[in-house]
């Protein structure tokens, strides 16, 4: 059993759930595309490695996601758990690696009053419905990384990316044993239920029964196919939903990233598949994520963010769309003075007749 530290209670004075009743709260996810992006980061292994090797890089992206109206500073331990480890061969690097995460979110959260910093577990890909001895490795994976939450000061847990119910409640229950706030949101395949034969919306009821005070779904789905089923979510449990879409133009037909296809593709990626690494092309527009963010609000959810594709540009666009403005919204868009396509005076004519056969 871990213990709550002194500064368990969010910053303002206000509790986690009041906050969110007082109106949306934004937490960026994310990292670790970003990161891949700007070359801190193996694709395919996408182990945080970064908190120890490069943690200026890490602390760097924190701070973007903070100003583009990121409420919830949230540690890079996603895949930092011990089997993630062990693939790499580092699994003696696995306390060290968390704790400098956890201590990099702290700080940057404690360097804006009101931020909050969040834990991190996330779905471990080694759990099994039918061997109760992986059940109870995974129990003991999330055990160790939420003691060091704890310890480390963090705000909030994070459970998130869960694909199989049973793991989703583990996760949950483990969370809650710190005493603190939990998220608990789940990624379903493409088989539209979680992966042990739960339903999508009975998972997140029995996560929100379960004491979670965020349930709903995170990664795995864009827009189109992630808000339709936070419809269903939002009219079936009474607490807080949480909605965080890759930025990805997933469809009916391919409802995830998995296996989003791209015949345009003059040179596919070699290993056969857009994701992870060749799924640039299919990139939601700024416009559509606003789009998404605000429908979300509009149906009642209120713990809104962009997962794996986001930059801080559809952060700050997730914030705007729900009212908020955010320290980064002094550089949003003011295309009235672009050269071309403004409509500033001092435009020359000449110049902005040229926009149509540019």
């Amino acid at each position: 059993m871990t213990t709550i530290p002194e500064n368990a209670q969010p910053a303002q004075g206000k509790s986690f759930r009041e906050r969110l009743d007082a109106g949306p709260v934004i937490c960026a996810e994310g990292f670790l595309f970003e990161l891949e992006r700007r070359g801190y980061l193996t694709a395919g292994e996408f182990v945080p490695e970064v908190a120890l090797e490069f943690p200026d890089a890490l602390r760097s992206l924190h701070h973007d996601f903070q100003r583009a109206g990121s409420d919830i500073v949230e540690a890079f331990t996603y895949n930092g758990h011990r089997e993630k480890m062990r693939v790499i061969g580092k699994e003696d690097l696995l306390e060290p690696l968390n704790r400098a995460a956890l201590q990099i979110a702290r700080g940057v959260a404690d360097a804006r009053t009101g931020d909050l910093m969040a834990g991190n577990i996330s779905n471990s890909n080694i759990w099994d419905p039918a061997d109760p001895a992986r059940q109870a490795e995974v129990r003991g994976m999330f055990e160790e990384m939420v003691g060091w939450a704890v310890e480390e000061g963090a705000d909030l847990i994070i459970g998130e990316t869960f694909y199989y119910a049973g793991e989703a409640l583990a996760a949950l229950e483990i969370a809650r044993s710190s005493g603190l706030p939990v998220v608990l949101t789940i990624a379903p395949m493409a088989m539209n239920g979680m992966s042990d034969g739960v339903g999508i919306v009975e998972t997140c009821q029995m996560l929100e029964q379960g004491g979670a005070d965020v349930v709903g779904m995170n990664c795995f789905r864009g827009p189109q196919t992630m808000l339709p089923w936070l419809e269903k979510i939002r009219a079936a449990v009474s607490g807080h939903v949480g909605a965080l879409p890759i930025p990805y133009r997933t469809t009916e037909t391919e409802p995830t990233f998995f296996n989003l296809s791209d015949d345009r593709a003059a040179v596919p990626s070699p290993h056969g598949r857009t994701f992870p690494t060749a799924l640039d092309p299919l990139y939601t527009n700024r416009y559509e994520i606003g789009s998404f963010a605000a429908a979300a609000h509009d149906l009642g959810v209120n713990y809104l963010g962009v997962c794996c594709g986001a930059s801080p540009m559809l952060v700050r666009q997730t914030a705007e769309a729900v009212g908020r403005t955010t320290e980064a919204s002094r550089f949003s868009e003011k295309m009235q003075n672009h050269f071309m396509y403004g409509t500033n005076d001092r435009l020359p004519e000449h110049i902005t007749a040229l926009g149509d056969r540019a």
